[in-house]
């Protein structure tokens, strides 16, 4: 009897008061165990609508800009060799590749604070201008000095970016399309890439640097025409603030209370917890999360890819390869491209976890072969010669490329932007971020110490142990956040909750219709 009352009243729920019995499934609940009922309705799912995909591809512009900062320094320094006009020793050139990442740690640092104090968006748009100056203060460089202070500008503005923009996406897209969006970020960051190394072929280092002070223009304009992220608006009891942008963001015709609801109830609990001591940032439920972050930063970066980048060209003159120095790196950057676009057809498919695999190994693989290149190409030995195969390293780079940009090159960034905890996510992106930007300082500058030290083979042997060693990261740590919440994420590392009763945990099934 029980039963029958408990079927009326969901078909009440359904607006069907005519129940079929065959239709519906018995459920027994105990008398002390509240089960909150929902019915879902059948076959609704959520749009992505144009205006996400317009404020994805505004922040994504900065990703450019970045980008085309990170490769500036493959053809600009050929170019500066070859013209003779500065006089640049090598030492000069190892802090010229590598005074931008080292500028971006501070400007990582900066960023945290920033970002809650005035807002993602604010925060992001302000870097726009200084991008502009640093370029023209490289393009009119009449010595090294000004060259410095120019890579100084834009590597602070590249610390500051690259927090910002995965924070800003991971808090305005809606999870079942924020892998594809997401990697829009990334997809414009290569092509920067490929853009300034095709320019690069053909103009000098002073001319490629005011072309690289157009592309913050477009950046610049796009971001006055996108909202603040609604988290934040919620932060600053801007709650009506809030509303709009979440409307704005997800269409004028859907429902956003639940959403919206779901964002201030998270915001609550996160300043019920909210630090108040950097010691707090790796309390438990913290320390995982920012630990991950961190790790797949550090092997992102040991992965030696900042080192091909910023030296590609340098690297095919040593090779010996029978192709073009800037050629290959022309088929590099388009591969680079094109890889990440693969890779926004996956990510919402096969996951985070298996592209990290994919990502580990391919890298794994391409690391040895370079590595045997270059050894065998060091040896004295008559009866082994190597000059025919001067189409490996190019096989290798883009192997190595593809792998990159399938994994180790978008996912941590993503990812950074999924699992921190709303309540530190501004100081926990700061500190991942200035790590990142401390390892990729470390890795170009001490590459060519490297080269001379462990020679081209040891050193693409020892970023090939440090993937091989990511692999087991991968698998241990590292969590799947394919199709989930931002509040569904922080959920799972918060640990389970006790229930009054075990048949609490048990959700309903859902009613056949």
């Amino acid at each position: 009897m029980c039963l029958l009352y408990i079927k009326k009243f969901l078909n009440r729920l359904r607006g069907n008061h005519d129940y079929n019995p065959e239709k519906m499934v018995n459920m027994l609940m105990r008398a002390d165990t509240h089960v909150d009922l929902q019915v879902p309705e059948a076959g609704h799912k959520p749009k992505c609508t144009w205006t996400q995909v317009f404020a994805s591809v505004a922040v994504s512009i900065g990703s450019m800009v970045v980008g085309f900062s990170s490769a500036y320094t493959s053809p600009a320094l050929a170019s500066m060799r070859e013209e003779g006009v500065l006089n640049v020793t090598m030492q000069e050139e190892s802090w010229i590749g590598s005074l931008m990442p080292l500028s971006a740690l501070v400007g990582g640092m900066a960023g945290g604070p920033l970002i809650e104090l005035v807002g993602r968006k604010t925060t992001i748009l302000g870097t726009a201008i200084p991008f502009i100056i640093s370029w023209l203060l490289i393009g009119l460089a009449q010595n090294i000095p000004m060259i410095y202070v120019g890579r100084a500008i834009a590597g602070f503005c590249v610390g500051i970016a690259s927090l910002c923009l995965p924070v800003y996406m991971g808090e305005t897209v809606q999870a079942e399309v924020r892998g594809m969006l997401g990697l829009i970020s990334t997809t414009f960051g290569n092509l920067g890439i490929l853009i300034c190394f095709v320019v690069g072929k053909y103009i000098n280092w002073s001319h490629l640097a005011f072309f690289g002070s157009l592309i913050p223009i477009p950046f610049l304009i796009c971001m006055c025409f996108i909202p603040e992220t609604p988290r934040w608006y919620i932060s600053k009891d801007k709650h009506k603030e809030a509303r709009n942008a979440l409307q704005w963001l997800r269409g004028k015709n859907t429902d956003v209370s639940e959403e919206l609801a779901e964002i201030e109830k998270n915001h609550i609990e996160a300043e019920k917890n909210s630090p108040n001591s950097i010691k707090e940032l790796f309390t438990q439920g913290n320390v995982k999360p920012i630990t991950i972050s961190i790790g797949l930063m550090f092997f992102q970066q040991l992965s030696g890819i900042n080192a091909v980048i910023f030296y590609t060209v340098q690297i095919f003159e040593d090779a010996g390869s029978t192709i073009d120095g800037n050629l290959s790196t022309i088929i590099v950057g388009i591969v680079n491209l094109g890889s990440t676009f693969l890779a926004t057809a996956l990510i919402d498919r096969l996951g985070r976890k298996l592209l990290l695999y994919i990502s580990a190994v391919s890298m794994i693989i391409s690391l040895t072969i370079l590595g045997i290149f270059f050894y065998l190409r060091t040896l004295e030995d008559p009866f082994i010669d190597v000059s025919s195969y001067g189409w490996v390293p190019l096989v290798s780079f883009v192997v190595f490329v593809i792998g990159f940009s399938l994994g180790y090159g978008p996912v941590p960034w993503l990812m950074m932007g999924e699992i921190l905890p709303a309540r530190i996510r501004g100081p926990a992106a700061s500190l991942a971020t200035s790590f990142n930007w401390a390892c990729t300082f470390i890795v170009t500058k001490t590459f060519a110490d490297l080269l001379e030290t462990l020679g081209p083979h040891g050193a693409f042997w020892l970023f090939g142990s440090v993937c091989f060693i990511s692999l087991f990261f991968v698998f241990f740590c590292v969590p799947e956040t394919q199709g989930k919440s931002l509040e569904d994420i922080e959920k799972r590392f918060k640990g389970p909750v006790r229930r009054m009763s075990s048949l609490a945990n048990i959700k309903p099934m859902p009613m056949a219709v």
